[in-house]
């Protein structure tokens, strides 16, 4: 699987966990060069504290658009530090 958004590949993995179909990428297999961290935390009932990443392409920025679980309640352990993608991220084979 692919995330890429403006043209740039943010993560490539064969290893994705799905969850409410979404893909989780590991931490590894990301191009930590397009990350910025992000203020922004959400609450998930099952999962827990989700944190958030800006994400950078050619000067352009996509705020929060990625997302991981740092630590994940029990149920949600299999995506701890996984990363997440949305707002236009496309995810592809």
């Amino acid at each position: 699987m692919k995330a890429i958004w403006n043209g740039a590949t943010l993560a490539e993995s064969n290893e994705t966990v799905v969850v409410e179909g979404n893909h989780y990428f590991p931490a590894d297999s990301i191009n930590k060069d397009h990350f910025q961290p992000s203020e922004t935390h959400t609450v998930c009932g099952w999962k827990g504290t989700a944190s958030y990443y800006d994400v950078v392409v050619n000067g352009e920025t996509n705020k929060d658009a990625a997302w991981y679980y740092p630590a994940a309640k029990e149920d949600a352990k299999n995506i701890e530090g996984h990363i997440a993608f949305w707002k236009g991220v496309q995810v592809v084979e």
